[in-house]
């Protein structure tokens, strides 16, 4: 319910109307707006990590890209 509780960080894959869980972490900024302590994060399934890892390096955009850890995620600083 709304207002109930702490909210909950979404898991949803980052890619276009996917609704599959995300199972991979993707940290990236675009060094060309953001300072190196900005870093966004999207969330990708196992059929959309290397879709999403391929649109962000044909950018030149520094990536990390790692296994989701749902301890990890932290709402204040991530954004999908």
């Amino acid at each position: 319910m709304i207002g109930l509780g702490a909210p909950l960080a979404s898991t949803t894959c980052s890619r276009a109307d996917c609704r599959n869980a995300g199972s991979w972490r993707l940290d990236w900024r675009n060094p060309r707006i953001h300072s190196t302590d900005r870093v966004k994060t999207w969330l990708a399934c196992d059929d959309h990590v290397d879709y999403l890892r391929e649109f962000l390096s044909a950018r030149d955009f520094p990536l990390t890209v790692r296994p989701l850890e749902p301890e990890s995620l932290d709402p204040a600083e991530d954004e999908q």
